[in-house]
């Protein structure tokens, strides 16, 4: 292959003649050569002969050179550029016009001319004419070599079978991540692998995962702790006063706003009556003291009691009617029990943030028993819990906690689908402000589109399984950094258990296929077999009979 640059014929396979001292001290013939250079990419031609000579090498790396989201290097000064191969023509004749974008540089090893010491970044670009070489095997494990900081290895690089994939646990917590892929990826038992080396890796550590389908508990059941309705108990008055509005009221418009004066002016007379109140100078109407709603009630009663008209007392009678509503509702007994009084916060926030965690750092929260009305409101006021203790405790040594919040797209909505609650809220804010506290947030969704504009681009790392619809692939691909564009391309290709994987985690974005998990730590989301399950026959009656008991009792 020829390539005209400035009247001159450029013939990459002689680019460096024998005896040149400059040349590449390297086994492998250029495969091409550079043809126009930009800021973070460039152009470049590749012999399609040299190609088809390297397809059948022994080097897997090798053998898949030129191919798309493959990688090449050129030799820059005393340094080894290495970039990946975005996209792919035919221009004219047997010329293979190929867009690449840089990924970073290794210094080169003068004696065999290998790659060594890889770092993200590019301080010397190649001029046109520069060779371009197949990247070996030996240089992917320089390129994707760990380096001597925490890391957890979840898979191993495509397309080696070798060449371990880490991501670095302290850049991905410490500016959140998200995992995301279309339903049957593998999304869930991914999710399952990253947390169980997280916990290995750290096991006085402090996770909380919010499962709202009651995936994860046969997952962590031996290293975790398990809350769902049963267990978790979580104290009504913990609530805000946002929170308690979403609870308690009923009305909209100009009835919602009388109502919620009401309950805050009734919410702090009930929460002076604890001795604790008057430990502290001022009491405000979200501080969280306990309270009784009997008492609350009782002080709704007095205050009706001093209106003047009967039509004053109807935002009264709506809030005791909701309160008297939800005490006799034994869906709600994990929250609103009476005998969620006594100030227990200091044990809630110790068995949820696991202080200590005593070799089970995760608490997985099932919120899958919870009633729909109220779900959103037991997410906030656990996220908002995670929030304000990290504030709190600024001052006392540092207890990090991850947050890793399954369906993220029912939490923190769009625009499009948002609906007020303040769990949108809180996630936000935490996306926005938590690392200066101490707060890591973990993102698994399946519609990325449907988040809320901005949280996803604060996730400092991204790991993407296979995206089916397009609008998700677009938002995804806004969210990701410029030089990542050539790995988003493949997204639709992904085969399930791959993602791509970019961002502060990884040394360099990175095209991986996760582990396989053993079963005892894999989540309950299996699909059913169909053809196998409509063959199976018999117990009808009492499969029947259990579950309509169950599903009366509202009971699992």
């Amino acid at each position: 292959m020829d390539a005209q640059f400035g009247g001159r014929i450029f013939d990459p396979a002689n680019a460096h003649p024998a005896g040149d001292a400059s040349a590449p001290r390297t086994s492998l013939k250029p495969i091409g050569a550079v043809l126009e250079v930009g800021g973070s990419s460039s152009r470049v031609l590749l012999d399609p002969a040299e190609l088809d000579l390297l397809a059948d090498s022994s080097d897997v790396a090798v053998a898949h050179a030129g191919q798309m989201g493959s990688q090449v290097k050129m030799r820059v000064g005393s340094a080894w550029l290495v970039a990946n191969i975005r996209s792919m023509r035919l221009d004219g004749g047997d010329r293979i016009v190929a867009d690449i974008d840089f990924l970073g540089e290794g210094d080169e090893e003068r004696l065999t001319g290998r790659l060594y010491k890889f770092r993200r970044g590019v301080t010397r670009y190649p001029t046109p004419g520069c060779p371009i070489f197949p990247v070996s095997t030996l240089d992917l494990k320089q390129i994707y070599a760990a380096e001597d900081r925490a890391h957890i290895e979840v898979g191993n690089v495509y397309p080696t079978k070798d060449i371990r994939a880490a991501l670095y646990v302290d850049s991905m917590l410490g500016k959140h991540f998200a995992l995301l892929g279309s339903t049957g990826t593998g999304k869930s038992t991914a999710a399952a692998l990253i947390l169980h080396r997280i916990c290995e890796l750290a096991p006085q550590g402090h996770v909380l995962m919010i499962d709202p389908h009651g995936e994860y508990g046969n997952a962590f059941r031996t290293t975790g702790a398990l809350f769902d309705v049963s267990n978790l108990q979580m104290p009504y008055w913990l609530m805000n006063f946002e929170e308690h509005c979403e609870v308690f009221l009923t009305t909209q418009g100009a009835d919602r706003q009388v109502d919620a004066d009401i309950l805050a002016k009734c919410l702090l007379l009930a929460k002076g009556k604890n001795r604790l109140a008057g430990e502290i100078g001022k009491l405000t109407v979200d501080a969280p003291i306990p309270y009784l709603l009997s008492d609350l009630t009782q002080i709704l009663q007095l205050e009706m009691g001093k209106m003047d008209k009967a039509t004053d007392t109807a935002p009264y009678l709506r809030l005791r009617s909701k309160i008297d509503e939800i005490k006799a509702d034994p869906r709600y007994a994990f929250m609103f029990s009476g005998m969620l009084v006594a100030d227990s916060m200091a044990a809630f926030l110790a068995r949820i943030f696991r202080l200590p965690g005593g070799g089970k750092p995760i608490s997985i929260i099932d919120v899958s028993g919870v009633p729909s009305e109220i779900t959103s409101v037991v997410v906030a006021v656990l996220s908002r819990m995670v929030f304000d203790f990290a504030i709190w405790s600024r001052g006392e040594s540092k207890r990090p906690v991850l947050l890793v919040c399954e369906e993220a797209h029912r939490y923190v909505p769009n625009e499009r689908n948002a609906d007020g609650s303040s769990v949108g809220r809180i996630l936000s804010r935490i996306a926005k402000e938590g690392r200066k506290y101490g707060v890591s947030l973990g993102l698994i969704t399946q519609r990325p589109s449907d988040l809320a504009e901005g949280v996803l681009s604060q996730c400092g790392t991204i790991l993407s399984m296979r995206l089916n619809n397009e609008r998700d692939q677009a938002f995804v691909r806004a969210a990701m950094p410029e030089g990542a564009r050539g790995f988003l391309d493949s997204i639709p290709a992904l085969r399930n258990r791959e993602c791509i994987a970019v961002g502060e985690g990884v040394a360099t974005p990175i095209r991986l296929l996760f582990d396989s998990l053993e079963e005892t730590k894999r989540p309950a989301s299996e699909d059913p077999l169909f053809s196998q399950l409509w063959h199976e026959t018999g117990g009808e009656d009492q499969m029947l009979e259990r579950t309509i008991r169950r599903w009366r009792s509202q009971g699992k």
